[in-house]
């Protein structure tokens, strides 16, 4: 809802107000409702205000409570706000027209300190607490919101993105080069396992789930979410299940859905996007709203590579749900003219950093232009889903069964899922057992040799494999766990999973003045989920049964009950640099020159790319490991430039 800035001079010397100015400009690229500032001799607080709900509209951000000589800068929407209101004892008067942010500093008031661990929502603050002399601030649970921070035996500095940080004459642009190196070694799309770094040495940031507390100079942090698997609800019947969750995902979705501008949502082919654009266009109804929903298709004339249970364009699934739902303008975009490639210089601005995800990134910026054009305040997205509400594969939970030796049950769950999805049961048996036990295959498992994308040399001196391991991760930078529940846990207590994704959401929302909002990461949803049976997920041959279950009356057979067709997005994202590829070659051969890159990344990674790039832009090498490797050399490329 904002971008939030300050400056708080710990040696109680007056903050220099051309510095207070510098930060503010350096947030105009950036639309915004209202722009203030607050400063109190050794503190300034400022604000870049969008507003997004209905009590944000007038809001003076940076706020100042007289009576409790408190002053709050937030970029926050509070999901919980009834709650709240209840334990607080606001009046029924006050509450319609309160502000989150004042919501906020009342139940600091309340709870001081502990104040995050009441709060549901997407949210990063900072509160300056006049009679103790101390700054305090929090981020969510899974970063939803940034913040990032330089301290020094002078002042603290704070702000929502980092550029703003550089413009203080104080603070020089470096490169951290343990966040490069974890950031190169990892394979998978976790950026960097340090949840306090950032690319750039000097430069911090509040990790998710923790808050800050500056004072007398120094500066301290403290965990106040770790979400563990526990079966801790237990009720009578399935329907009793399905009952209670439908309530919780009812009101997730409704809470993020508060907006006075448009609704919109992303909308796919599968269970999670459509179960929230089902929920929410229900709750839209009775506001007599109509909810927009964004859809990405392949261009049309895209030659699908995949097999026969992939579905690149999922359109004929989209469209059921849209026609089922019904109260839903739907728009189907295939970005034709937009690639991954061009869209790199783009990106780095927008992220400050280097990223992974390019295969969408096209996209995922175009759905929250088009969300702006079509004047959405918020987007509606699904992407905790598989770990939450649609958990549950069968055969993970069938190699479990066969673990916990429940004979019986596995054989009825076994034949029921081959009824639902074809071929007989006990030609799955060995399969399962693989899975279940896999030291049984370990003797015919051949790893690929890929080498990774990070220079050896640079890697030993990091020691940055020696540090991956204290997260889980093997001497290849892949996670080291095989077993899925084991993966899930540790996606909930780690806090390095939800930085990347939320990052970009940020920055983007900034962008373009619209919020991603994700019902399937709602506190209170991932809470239950992780509060019930594994039973209620693989259910009666039905994977992902608890949510196929919920939905029932909400999509349609046709998706609901589908267990045949997987969708896959950003399958055309080689094809599509098909015009640029000329361009492409001439920048990876210059880049294999480039003596700076080749201090960080493997000349033997950059080898095995360019053989690949050198037959030219087959849609098929949208999956291939040495390309993939070629692209992020390229984006890691452009990010060091700027540095030389």
């Amino acid at each position: 809802m904002s971008a939030i800035a300050g400056i708080y001079q710990t040696t109680n010397e007056p903050v220099a107000i051309d510095n207070c100015k510098r930060m503010m400009s350096s947030l105009q690229c950036y639309p915004a409702d209202q722009v203030d500032v607050w400063v109190q001799n050794h503190i300034f607080l400022g604000c870049h205000a969008q507003w997004i709900t209905p009590e944000s509209r007038g809001e003076r951000l940076p706020y100042y409570d007289y009576r409790r000589k408190l002053a709050i800068t937030a970029d926050a929407i509070i999901d919980n706000r009834q709650e709240l209101f209840d334990r607080i004892g606001v009046s029924y008067e006050r509450r319609k027209l309160m502000s989150d942010s004042e919501l906020i500093l009342l139940a600091y008031e309340k709870w001081g300190e502990e104040l995050p661990a009441y709060l549901i929502g997407d949210f990063a603050f900072m509160i300056w607490n006049e009679k103790t002399q101390e700054l305090f601030g929090a981020r969510d649970f899974s970063g939803g919101r940034t913040l990032y921070f330089h301290h020094d035996e002078k002042r603290f500095s704070f702000c929502t993105v980092i550029e703003p940080l550089f413009s203080l004459p104080y603070i020089e642009k470096k490169l951290n080069e343990q966040w490069l190196a974890e950031f190169l070694a990892i394979v998978g799309m976790v950026d960097v396992a340090d949840s306090f770094i950032t690319p750039y040495l000097g430069i911090q940031q509040v990790p998710p789930s923790h808050s800050i507390k500056v004072k007398n100079g120094k500066v301290s942090f403290s965990r106040y979410c770790t979400l563990e698997r526990n079966t801790s609800i237990k009720f009578k019947s399935n329907e009793e299940y399905i009952e209670a969750f439908r309530d919780i995902f009812q009101e997730a979705v409704n809470s993020r859905m508060r907006t006075y501008k448009e609704v919109s949502a992303q909308l796919s082919g599968g269970l999670d996007s459509g179960s929230i654009v089902g929920f929410a266009a229900k709750g839209l109804r009775a506001q007599n709203k109509q909810l927009h929903a964004f859809s990405y298709i392949p261009t049309s004339d895209f030659p699908d590579f995949t097999p026969h249970y992939l579905m690149p364009n999922e359109q004929e699934y989209m469209k059921e749900t849209v026609q089922f739902v019904g109260n839903i303008k739907d728009h189907y975009l295939d970005f034709k003219g937009r690639d991954s490639y061009t869209e790199i210089d783009a990106f780095l601005t927008a992220m400050e950093m280097p990223y992974k995800f390019f295969e969408n990134s096209f996209w995922m910026k175009g759905m929250f232009e088009q969300a702006s054009i079509h004047g959405a305040g918020v987007l509606l997205n699904g992407g905790r889903g598989n770990l939450s509400i649609s958990w549950g594969s069968a055969t993970d939970y069938y190699a479990l069964l066969l673990k916990r030796l429940r004979w019986l049950r596995l054989y009825r769950e076994l034949d029921q899922y081959s009824k639902r999805t074809g071929g007989m049961r006990l030609r799955r048996i060995p399969y399962i057992a693989r899975q279940a036990f896999p030291v049984l295959e370990r003797h015919n498992a051949v790893e690929a040799a890929q080498p990774g994308l990070i220079h050896p040399e640079f890697a030993h001196r990091t020691r940055v494999y020696e540090k991956l391991q204290g997260y889980g991760m093997n001497s290849s930078g892949w996670f080291s766990m095989s077993d899925p529940f084991e993966q899930r846990n540790s996606h909930f207590k780690e806090l390095f999973h939800w930085n990347a994704s939320n990052t970009i959401s940020t920055k983007l929302s900034l962008q373009f003045g619209v919020w991603k909002r994700d019902p399937s990461n709602d506190l209170r949803v991932i809470r239950f989920c992780l509060s019930i049976p594994e039973e209620q997920y693989v259910q009666d041959g039905l994977d992902r049964a608890l949510i196929r279950r919920a939905a029932e009356d909400i999509l349609p057979d046709k998706v609901r009950l589908n267990q045949h067709i997987y969708g896959v997005q950003g399958a055309d994202w080689v094809y599509r640099m098909t015009p640029h590829w000329e361009r492409f070659m001439d920048e990876v051969r210059e880049m294999k020159k480039d003596i700076d890159l080749l201090a960080f990344v493997n000349p033997e990674a950059l080898r095995l790319g360019l053989d690949i790039a050198k037959q030219g832009p087959k849609a098929e090498h949208a999956i291939d490991f040495n390309h993939k490797n070629l692209m992020r050399s390229v984006i890691t490329y452009r990010f060091l430039k700027q540095f030389s």
